[in-house]
């Protein structure tokens, strides 16, 4: 099936560059971009008689992708945030996220938690739920329902957590092959992927870890979990793992990074040189979350540092430590963390709008291959926004999405689209919240 969309699009072609074509019409065959096209006249035969759908002012960009959220701690944002990061986990999270064990509770937030992001425009994201089976396999479903993209599985901990928060070893590896089991297969969709979700080092123990590790290779996952994310965390995952030299080397030589899949770390604000090269071994991806880690004061990731190195950075709300559920915002606040970071380092360099759009959509969306970018072989998983102008005064289309990544919000965004597919976050909302 075909669809045609006419509109301004702004593609992230590379970091450093925001292509910009006017009254550019995207030809969409089975969800993918097939073609796209300047004007009328280039329409080859088999597109004539097609009708356009015309966006005309609107600009297209492509959705984001959140590779890194805290689903089960979206009632959160904004709470707590005058604490720092142990005090919050404590205080705040670890008794919220224990509500789970409710599956009505379960499904209460995660019903909102997707609506949010799809009138945020994310329509691929890297969830963190909890220790839970049956609140992790309904979010699953849900994701399914809602035709969002992931990589997830049930968050593993086996110890430092409170005494109703925690696992056991044994149980925490069963219950989570079990769940790699019940949710791979032909009777899924495949937009939904598994992936090892560790919470960090210091709340799993070796034992645990290996466990995992052994999984990952046995099924051919990646990894998600948070690294370095602050002194103090590095520091408690030395005194805990003495043997292994590096918050990164647990992972790895616990086997965790044996899997085929991505590698996505939350964070990595004080990586090694270890670190470093770790990172450049494997399938990696470094993500960025400046709202949240403003918030819990734990410093600023090194962007330009990764990148520099060949690295792959995406960004994350990290919600509920990040307030927002919207990525725009959180491409403001990487900018903004950039140019404090350049202020205090001399030489640190500043990214600019083209990299941290470019890290929110295609840097990101490469992890789950043809991704974030409007280019022919790409995914039409896409935005429509308008009403960034001022009456009387005209922004360039550039700094309308400037805009919108600084004082935009869901209203600024008229269309969503997942796979050439209209998305109404409020329809799925009804159709998820049954389940």
């Amino acid at each position: 099936m075909v669809k045609l969309f006419k509109g301004n699009v702004i593609n992230p072609k590379s970091p450093s560059e925001l292509e910009v074509r006017e009254n550019c019409i995207i030809a969409v065959k089975n969800g993918i971009i097939d073609a796209m096209f300047d004007d009328l006249s280039s329409l080859p035969e088999e597109y004539q008689g097609i009708k356009i759908e015309d966006f005309k002012d609107g600009i297209i960009i492509p959705s984001f992708t959140d590779l890194h959220i805290h689903v089960s701690q979206y009632v959160q944002r904004g709470v707590g945030m005058d604490v720092l990061l142990f005090d919050w986990l404590n205080n705040y999270t670890f008794p919220q996220e224990a509500n789970f064990r409710n599956i009505d509770y379960a499904r209460t937030i995660y019903s909102q938690v997707i609506r949010d992001m799809l009138r945020n425009g994310t329509t691929q994201v890297a969830p963190f739920t909890t220790i839970h089976y049956d609140a992790c396999d309904l979010f699953f479903r849900m994701l399914e329902e809602s035709g969002m993209y992931s990589y997830m599985n049930k968050i593993n901990m086996d110890m430092n957590s409170p005494e109703y928060y925690v696992e056991g070893t044994e149980e925490s590896i069963a219950e989570t092959e079990r769940f790699i089991c019940e949710h791979s297969g032909s009777k899924w969709s495949g937009r939904n992927r598994l992936i090892m979700v560790p919470r960090f080092a210091p709340t799993c123990s070796d034992a645990l870890l290996r466990g995992l590790g052994k999984l990952a290779d046995k099924y051919d996952l990646g990894l998600h979990t948070h690294l370095v994310e602050s002194k103090a965390e590095a520091a408690w995952s030395a005194e805990l793992f003495p043997q292994y030299g590096s918050d990164g080397a647990i992972y790895e030589q616990c086997g965790l990074m044996a899997g085929g899949g991505p590698k996505i770390f939350a964070h990595v604000i004080f990586p090694s040189e270890v670190e470093y090269e770790l990172l450049k071994n494997y399938t990696t991806y470094s993500v960025h979350c400046p709202i949240s880690t403003n918030n819990i004061t734990a410093g600023i990731m090194p962007v330009s540092d990764l990148m520099k190195r060949g690295l792959r950075v995406a960004l994350g709300t990290d919600v509920g430590g990040g307030h927002d559920m919207a990525l725009y915002k959180v491409i403001g606040s990487a900018i903004q963390s950039s140019k404090l970071k350049a202020f205090y380092e001399e030489n640190y360099s500043r990214i600019d709008l083209a990299k941290a759009f470019y890290l929110a959509t295609a840097g990101g969306g490469s992890a789950f291959g043809w991704f974030g970018k409007l280019e022919p072989g790409y995914h039409f998983n896409a935005l429509v926004l308008d009403g960034l102008q001022d009456d009387g005064f005209e922004l360039p289309l550039l700094e309308c999405l400037e805009r919108f990544c600084y004082a935009g919000d869901d209203r600024n965004i008229t269309h969503r689209f997942i796979d050439g597919n209209l998305i109404d976050p409020d329809e799925v909302f009804s159709r998820i919240s049954q389940l």
